[in-house]
């Protein structure tokens, strides 16, 4: 409990060290998101730090037989051409994904934008709030905005659960993913993890290893079984 209780705090001063740095950030979108991946750095640091908490990061195979796997700098699927689908049981996946995807973009609840100064710092430099009340009509919107942020070289992360769950539970996943990809033609990447069982949402943190798994692509036509196989395949 000790552990937990310094982890959060420092988490706590870590977070409003970075309030006044993000405000002067608004000027500019590019500095804005140097400042917010440092953020997103220093809490991966003190998940390590403090909590014990490290993360290895897995590539599928190029090769099956000769085991080859992908490495970040020359996997294309990073680029902006697919659409990341990644498990979400843990804040520590998004400062995983925010730190080894360049210039990603995350679809989030608009409500998280109106908190102030990160809020403002989020849309600054590109994620696209919605309105999950608005049904079709706001789909179409959500797709226009994913498009143009998309053609600007950014590459869409989206946690197709919808919230984060318990390690080990699946949910049914939501259909804007099918939706933005066929309308975007883009694949699929799911993305799998554990790191729930080390950073939960609710209760200890547990000191270990986190994994998360890139998975092969899947194509824009992929079903939600499809993408639920892939993004639990590794779930425990």
């Amino acid at each position: 409990m000790f552990k937990n209780f310094v982890f959060k705090t420092l988490l706590g001063l870590w977070f409003l060290l970075w309030t006044p740095l993000l405000l002067v950030g608004l000027v500019s979108k590019k500095l804005e998101r140097k400042f917010v991946l440092a953020d997103a750095w220093g809490v991966l640091f003190l998940a390590r730090v403090i909590a014990g908490i490290k993360y290895e990061i897995h590539y599928p195979m190029v090769d099956d037989e000769n085991g080859i796997p992908f490495k970040h700098n020359i996997n294309q699927r990073l680029d902006g051409r697919a659409i990341i689908a990644a498990k979400h049981t843990s804040m520590l996946e998004v400062a995983i994904l925010v730190t080894h995807v360049p210039n990603s973009f995350f679809i989030i609840k608009r409500e998280l934008l109106w908190i102030p100064v990160y809020g403002w710092a989020f849309k600054r430099i590109g994620l696209v709030g919605v309105n999950r009340k608005r049904g079709a009509t706001n789909m179409n919107i959500l797709a226009e905005k994913v498009t143009e942020t998309i053609m600007q070289g950014m590459t869409l992360i989206i946690f197709p659960e919808g919230t984060r769950v318990a390690p080990g539970q699946r949910v049914k996943l939501k259909r804007g993913l099918l939706f933005l990809a066929n309308s975007l033609k883009l694949p699929i990447m799911p993305v799998g993890t554990d790191a729930g069982l080390y950073w939960p949402k609710r209760g200890k943190l547990r000191a270990g290893t986190a994994n998360v798994y890139f998975e092969h692509e899947l194509p824009s036509t992929a079903t939600l079984d499809e993408i639920s196989e892939a993004i639990n395949r590794h779930s425990c």
